[in-house]
């Protein structure tokens, strides 16, 4: 391997380290709510962020929450030696996107039917560090 080339490989790994994302697929709740709690977080640090998803009253910030948890879990892994509190974590990305619907055929008056349309949607959290002391 150049050199050139692997300097950028270390770089990249380098990034990566500072980076730990969790993925949340299937999740039986439309986008369009998801992204409601979803918007209430993102670029937060992660201590509000909890606190947030806490004392939100939605079903979706349960969700939520147990994915913010997994991605911390993920960070944790990936820096054993490091300390989460002067990481100074945040969610640098969440992206709500819409997964399989489930159609469903409601009976409606004088021989009708109804389209239901029943959303799921995938969630993907990536979460950044502030601190960029390590080496």
């Amino acid at each position: 391997m150049g050199v050139r080339k692997r300097q950028m490989a270390e770089r990249i790994k380098a990034e990566k380290q500072q980076v730990a994302f969790a993925k949340l697929n299937n999740c039986p709740t439309s986008p369009r709510k998801m992204r409601l709690v979803a918007d209430l977080v993102r670029g937060v640090q992660i201590e509000k962020a909890l606190a947030i998803l806490k004392f939100n009253p939605k079903e979706a910030s349960r969700r939520l929450e147990k994915l913010l948890l997994s991605a911390i879990a993920n960070w944790q892994a990936k820096n054993e030696d490091a300390d989460i509190e002067d990481a100074e974590l945040f969610i640098k990305e969440i992206r709500v996107d819409s997964g399989s619907m489930l159609k469903r055929l409601r009976p409606a008056p004088q021989g009708r039917a109804h389209r239901i349309r029943k959303r799921s949607n995938h969630v993907t959290l990536v979460l950044g560090s502030n601190n960029n002391t390590q080496s």
